[in-house]
């Protein structure tokens, strides 16, 4: 650690989390980008009664992220213990019904927030405004006018943090536990990778997405120990709902502020997707098929930047980064999104058994 302490205190602690931000936000964006990383798809394939590798490859990217990050844990590596989703009141309505509202809309806008924004940088202009949309709801969720609303619901059911948001400590699982739970995850994402034949860049680039989660708690966690500033570090991992909202509000009104984590991984991310996409050929400009098209889009959009801001948390931020270190709400938010995106796509798309199915955003490499 000693390089690395110095790597930072050469920078200064600002632009150390901006630069750590922007490099594994590229890990991300180029690995997710390959390996069609997608809740959305993954959610559809389940429902479906249909396993396949998009399934596949989101297990392997949630247990990797669980076993990785436990283990730093376990090793000393890493303390959570001050981060927001652990050490901070949280919501159990905000949990539920935000998580909802964001697997339904992740179904409209045909790709969870991580995904438009890895489509996005393909060249898919559906995607690019949808995200616009997304940032710009998740902003008005947090200081706008939808913080109100926001505000009412979080207040419905809550919960202390500490112990009372930890599930380790609620079910008294310990880190063993924790460890050997992350670890059946992987087995069985080895399992039915092998029977369904998942080509390399789909397993491998979802273990460096998993990978990427650990890493974010791990350097965050590393650089708030070392107290250079006054200002406290956040300990924090991979999300878009709220650097999403964060990036627009720099870009926008407030450029002169200091770098931050999540202004690196945002801009990191859709760098990293655009690298990927050039150097396999996967560039293309692609707009809406129509008025009706744009409306699903924009309605889901919407509802995952109010949902996300209200449940604390995306289908990363909560669907691996919070599930990660085992945060009662994260867990409440992506059973939610599963739920409500399984039943949403079955009422929306009319997936039923027998019937012939819309393809999925893309299919395995």
């Amino acid at each position: 650690m000693g390089l690395l302490e110095t790597w930072i205190e050469s920078l200064g602690q600002a632009r150390a989390l901006g630069v750590g931000g922007l490099l594994i936000g590229l890990a991300f964006g180029f690995f997710a980008q390959r390996s069609r990383f997608c809740l959305r798809a993954a959610t559809i394939e389940f429902a479906a009664g249909m396993p396949g590798g998009k399934l596949t490859v989101w297990l392997f990217a949630f247990a990797t992220a669980l076993l990785a990050t436990q283990g730093l844990l376990a090793l000393g590596l890493a303390d959570v213990s001050t981060a927001r989703q652990l050490a901070a009141r949280g919501s159990l309505s905000g949990a539920a019904v935000g998580g909802a509202l964001f697997g339904v809309g992740m179904i409209l806008a045909r790709g969870c927030a991580s995904r438009l924004l890895v489509l996005a940088a393909q060249g898919n202009l559906r995607a690019l405004l949808s995200g616009l949309v997304f940032a710009v709801t998740a902003q008005a969720a947090w200081t706008g006018m939808l913080a109100p609303l926001r505000g009412w619901i979080s207040g419905w059911w809550t919960v202390e943090g500490g112990p009372a948001r930890d599930l380790i400590a609620i079910t008294g699982l310990g880190r063993a536990g924790a460890l050997a739970l992350g670890l059946l995850w992987l087995l069985a994402a080895i399992r039915w990778a092998r029977r369904q034949r998942v080509p390399p860049w789909g397993w491998l680039g979802a273990v460096v997405i998993g990978l990427c989660v650990a890493a974010a708690w791990a350097y965050t966690s590393f650089v708030a120990s070392l107290g250079l500033e006054a200002e406290a570090v956040p300990v924090q991992a991979l999300s878009f709902t709220g650097p999403s909202a964060e990036l627009l509000v720099r870009v926008l009104f407030a450029s002169d502020r200091p770098p931050s984590f999540d202004l690196g991984l945002i801009p990191g991310v859709f760098v990293g997707a655009l690298l990927a996409a050039a150097l396999f050929g996967e560039l293309k400009l692609e707009g809406f098929s129509g008025g009706a098209s744009m409306r699903r889009y924009l309605l889901g959009a919407l509802l995952m930047g109010f949902g996300g801001m209200l449940a604390g948390g995306c289908a990363v931020g909560a669907g691996l980064s919070g599930a990660a270190v085992f945060t009662v709400t994260a867990w409440v938010t992506l059973s939610a999104i599963w739920l409500a995106a399984a039943v949403t796509d079955r009422l929306v798309d009319h997936r039923a058994p027998g019937v012939e199915h819309p393809p999925l955003d893309q299919a395995l490499p």
